[in-house]
């Protein structure tokens, strides 16, 4: 296995009516949602082997998150379901180019019930890289099972990622949010987040501190500066690249998009500034469409975009 993510998997109502303000909208398309299982039918789509661990009803929206996933070639042998609990339900305005406001409904989500078994460890422990993120931290049991994961895909050698994800939703404050990152730093490989997020992280908020605090925690520092670009820090080199140029369909799932193809890249060894060509591909051609998890694309669109990037640009 190349990766293993551990986090949410969840059930997304987008609008089918453009413009619509969502207490009008009547018609939505359904789609299995949350940033981690985005990312697994990201990676799994780039061609990476990819699995999960996390937590999921008994239901049958459960049953059709699992199946998604299982056609997506994404391993879920370690997706637990426990009776009593529903997924995460998120229904999304569409209005392009910048508003997209969203309803989460969370209350006992099923992933926080997540409880990692020794197997689960063992498994995180078996893939090249691990990735988790900050929604895993929000709530008790998944909470003690990412500290869990963290430590022993660290022990094992694996790459460990961390996406921030900060959900507000999600949380009692963003001060407890950024206590619980904190925690895990020692354990993180790659720390990805938005000017925001870094803040929160550093606790923080001058970003420039933020910035060159976690510069001294983490070997790689990914910044998403939205409609500037990304930049990486790595030691005392840094890597800025400005985003390509598309027309936004919808903005969620961006950064779920940049973080599949700045993975998978990572991966294959590809220097930084390569990889965040893959990450802005991956991202732009995501934001060209609507959803998230059918939205990404496959390596050959990736690297089609990013030819005619680098033609475009003179590179």
């Amino acid at each position: 296995m190349d990766v293993a993510i551990l986090g949410r998997i969840g059930y997304d109502l987008y609008s089918e009516e453009p413009h619509v303000k969502l207490p009008q909208v009547r018609r939505f398309s359904r789609y299995l949602g949350g940033s981690s299982a985005n990312m697994a039918v990201g990676l799994s789509r780039l061609g990476a082997k990819v699995g999960m661990v996390s937590c999921l009803g008994t239901d049958s929206l459960s049953d059709f998150l699992v199946q998604f996933l299982e056609d997506e070639r994404v391993e879920t042998s370690h997706v637990q379901r426990i009776a009593g609990y529903l997924p995460s339900l998120c229904l999304t305005e569409v209005s392009p180019p910048d508003r997209f406001p969203q309803v989460f409904y969370r209350h006992d989500a099923v992933d926080t019930m997540l409880r990692a078994t020794e197997p689960d460890l063992r498994y995180v422990a078996g893939g090249r890289m691990f990735v988790t993120n900050g929604t895993s931290l929000c709530a008790s049991p998944s909470r003690e099972s990412t500290y869990a994961a963290l430590e022993s895909a660290k022990r094992a050698g694996c790459r460990v990622v961390f996406d921030v994800d900060f959900r507000a939703m999600s949380w009692p404050s963003p001060t407890e949010a950024g206590q619980a990152v904190r925690l895990a730093l020692p354990f993180i490989d790659v720390l990805i987040g938005n000017q925001p997020e870094l803040r929160l992280v550093a606790g923080e908020e001058d970003l420039d501190r933020a910035t060159a605090s976690l510069r001294e925690r983490v070997p790689l520092l990914v910044s998403k500066l939205g409609e500037a670009g990304t930049r990486v820090w790595q030691g005392a080199d840094s890597v800025f690249l400005p985003p390509y140029s598309v027309e936004v369909v919808t903005t969620i799932g961006a950064g779920d998009g940049f973080a599949s193809g700045f993975l998978y890249a990572l991966l294959q060894g590809k220097p930084v500034t390569e990889c965040l060509h893959y990450g802005n591909a991956a991202a732009a051609i995501v934001v060209s469409r609507l959803s998230c998890s059918e939205a990404m694309p496959t390596l050959a669109e990736v690297e089609e975009m990013i030819g005619s990037q680098k033609k475009a640009v003179g590179n």
